[in-house]
């Protein structure tokens, strides 16, 4: 019998290759499973059914289940960051923080599990919650800096800034759960979400170009 072609790439691949398809895989797996039934029923039988691979394979790399909780919300965050940063151009600073707004409802739309991984992390696995939260502050943070220096932002301090990048985050959470998620699944947000965003961005945080108002 002549193996599919997944299957052949799959043997061609190097002990480290390999052992890195099959984490990720077990992290697919743990995201779709986590994302249906919660962080309390996610058990390694269930993920390791999901991901197709033996539960002795599981613990060769996790050491055990919350080891895997506390690391999901972090990857998959991580994933978010370079989704989004695919998606934003070089415009002005303004324009970039409207376009990384979009692309979250975009990311969200791929992932849709990602709300509920997110919304129960704070109890079932609140080590990889504040590591996503550091992770994405620090990274906002950081986008806020260039911005400040480039002067297109003006009158904030380091200190305001992680305190706004939370108000970002938050805005995210809670508009994702209006708009975005249904017993239907996950929608595109309505184009008044993202003019409203707009406003407040080029009216509030950033020094508009101009034009930056309009679309």
């Amino acid at each position: 019998m002549t193996q599919g072609p997944a299957t052949a790439k799959i043997t061609k691949l190097n002990r480290v290759e390999r052992n890195a398809w099959t984490k990720q895989k077990i992290f697919d797996a743990a995201t779709k499973v986590v994302g249906k039934h919660g962080y309390a029923e996610a058990s390694v039988a269930r993920i390791t059914e999901q991901a197709g691979v033996a539960q002795g394979t599981f613990y060769n790399h996790f050491e055990n289940r919350q080891e895997l909780l506390d690391q999901l919300l972090p990857k998959i965050g991580l994933d978010m960051v370079q989704f989004i940063r695919a998606r934003t151009g070089n415009a002005h600073a303004a324009r970039q923080e409207i376009e990384r707004f979009s692309a979250f409802f975009d990311f969200i739309r791929e992932v849709p599990e990602f709300l509920r991984i997110l919304n129960e992390a704070e109890f079932f696995a609140p080590i990889g919650y504040q590591k996503h939260l550091d992770n994405i502050s620090v990274a906002y943070v950081r986008i806020l800096r260039r911005a400040r220096l480039a002067g297109a932002i003006e009158d904030f301090s380091d200190e305001e800034f992680e305190a706004i990048v939370h108000m970002l985050m938050g805005a995210r959470g809670y508009l994702s759960r209006r708009y975005s998620y249904s017993a239907g699944g996950v929608t595109a947000v309505p184009d008044h979400v993202i003019s409203a965003y707009r406003k407040l961005m080029t009216r509030g945080l950033f020094n508009p170009p101009g034009d930056q108002d309009t679309p």
